[in-house]
């Protein structure tokens, strides 16, 4: 049989352990309310102060104003300077297949590994003229090349605007935009016209007239 101690000792802490667990300690500091803001009344609420102080007007017509600067006059193409050193070369368009071409029902059109040259295809039907807007001297002698081949000339630009170009010639005018075509031919000087001889293109780097 247990010892009279023990058996009291045990009857103590069972009377005790629901009390212990029932105590309130209180509260250690002082506590507050969650008081977060909402954000999207956070942000109406910016929007209406910018709006009735007129700083949203002036930032929407200065966001308006750089779109139409960037239109009007991009950036001009890096990498590409006025021609110092005339030079003519010529441009591979044929390239390989890295993967299989298939049809609408699955079937084999082109397999990878195949060479394709597009002007077996698709002929070069213009001159593609490169050229500096901003060179007073350049557009004068790409009007002259435009008369020459009787329009059969596509006009882009590496710099300038085109907008305005277009609307002083009244026709079409494009831009490389990021360099992609002269980086793909290997143009390095404007004005350059490229046509096609063959299945190859020619570029001419052109000299300028002084």
């Amino acid at each position: 049989m247990m010892p009279y101690w023990k058996r009291g000792g045990i009857a103590a802490l069972l009377c005790l352990a629901p009390i212990a667990q029932a105590i309130d300690l209180g509260a250690i500091g002082p506590t507050y309310e969650i008081a977060e803001p909402h954000l999207l009344r956070m942000i109406e609420e910016r929007l209406h102060a910018k709006a009735a102080s007129g700083e949203l007007a002036r930032i929407e017509s200065e966001a308006k104003r750089r779109g139409i600067e960037a239109v009007r006059n991009p950036a001009p193409v890096a990498g590409v300077r006025a021609t110092t050193q005339p030079r003519s070369f010529y441009f591979d368009p044929t390239y390989t297949l890295d993967r299989n071409i298939l049809g609408a029902k699955g079937e084999l059109l082109f397999a990878a590994g195949t060479r394709k040259n597009p002007l077996e295809i698709v002929t070069l039907s213009k001159h593609l003229l490169f050229f500096d807007a901003r060179d007073e001297k350049q557009v004068a002698q790409a009007a002259g090349l435009l008369e020459r081949y009787r329009s059969r000339v596509k006009p882009i630009l590496t710099g300038g605007s085109f907008l305005d170009l277009m609307k002083d010639w009244r026709r079409p005018v494009y831009y490389d935009q990021h360099g992609i075509l002269t980086t793909k031919f290997g143009i390095r000087q404007v004005p350059a016209l490229v046509s096609q001889e063959g299945m190859r293109l020619r570029i001419d780097e052109l000299e300028i007239p002084q």
